[in-house]
């Protein structure tokens, strides 16, 4: 005797139906196209977030996406930093990087983090290529200079931050080359400057500059918050660079946030469709952000 439908099971199957349905449009709209993702300190370290996040990438590079990641280190610095016994020394909270801190960012970023952030991939599926902005040359950098105001004369004076640089020239010969044969970059954020040195860079400049010279569809910066916030604490989900100058100067967006923000308006000014920033610490957010009419983010667009 046949069994009666469980309706139950019955509703579960079709809500999967209608997911996957409502991700067609976008499934057509980004094949073939570039995500740039910014893998921060958020999930790094909580092996269940890594893994999503790893499955995230592998589904999209599945469906015809190509992503590329970039990712940061900051915290995992700092640890073997008081590991070793290096002291860090900070001027207006940004670390001074002074030749052995140098070192040891390199030794975790391309080293440590990078390795099991392919690793992560791997596991999930994917093929993951892992390099820095020194191979192939991918990434040439200047030494970034900063000035701070005495308080006491008002005059502006340069601070030496040390090895810590910027993206001037980008070659992505390497990044699409890999991307063809079927692998995912994986961009630790250290690059070699025309001095010949080694420059530790922000990973949010290096995933922006990168997306910029791809033309990517989407810039995505994981982050520790649901992305941009009002005042009364609700997600702002779209957003143009002359809202953000707005919100910037009537105090909406402070601290940290500034940053990332100016990220993703030179990113979108340069070449990049949009940037999203996201909240990384929610399971597969990047998969409701590109695949359904909701999102789950903040989008700056021009």
């Amino acid at each position: 005797m046949a069994q009666s439908p469980d309706p139950a099971r019955n509703a579960a199957m079709l809500a999967k139906a209608e997911t996957l349905v409502e991700a067609l449009p976008y499934l057509q709209r980004y094949a073939g196209r570039t995500f740039v993702v910014k893998y921060g300190g958020h999930a790094m370290g909580d092996p269940e977030l890594a893994r999503d996040f790893a499955e995230d990438v592998v589904l999209l590079k599945a469906v015809g996406i190509n992503p590329v990641v970039v990712h940061g280190g900051g915290p995992q610095i700092g640890a073997m930093l008081k590991k070793l016994g290096v002291e860090s020394k900070f001027i207006d909270g940004l670390r001074v990087t002074d030749k052995a801190t140098a070192e040891v960012a390199e030794m975790v970023l391309s080293g440590a983090i990078n390795k099991e952030l392919v690793g992560w991939i791997a596991g999930a599926g994917g093929k993951a290529l892992g390099i820095s902005g020194k191979d192939g040359g991918l990434v040439t950098a200047t030494k970034v200079e900063r000035t701070t105001k005495d308080p006491e004369s008002n005059i502006e004076q340069a601070i030496d931050l040390g090895f810590v640089g910027e993206p001037t020239a980008v070659d992505v010969t390497l990044i699409e080359t890999a991307s063809n044969a079927g692998m995912i970059p994986v961009i630790a954020p250290i690059a070699p400057g025309t001095d010949g040195e080694t420059y530790n860079i922000n990973a949010d400049t290096m995933a922006g500059a990168i997306a910029a010279a791809l033309g990517a569809a989407r810039l995505f910066l994981l982050t520790d918050v649901a992305g941009v916030l009002d005042k009364q604490g609700n997600l702002l989900t779209d957003l143009t660079p002359a809202d953000i100058s707005q919100l910037q100067e009537d105090g909406t967006i402070s601290g940290g946030m500034i940053p990332k923000l100016e990220t993703c308006v030179h990113a979108v000014e340069a070449g990049c469709e949009a940037a999203v920033v996201l909240d990384g610490r929610v399971p597969h957010a990047m998969l409701i952000e590109v695949f359904t009419a909701r999102g789950a983010g903040t989008l700056i667009r021009r």
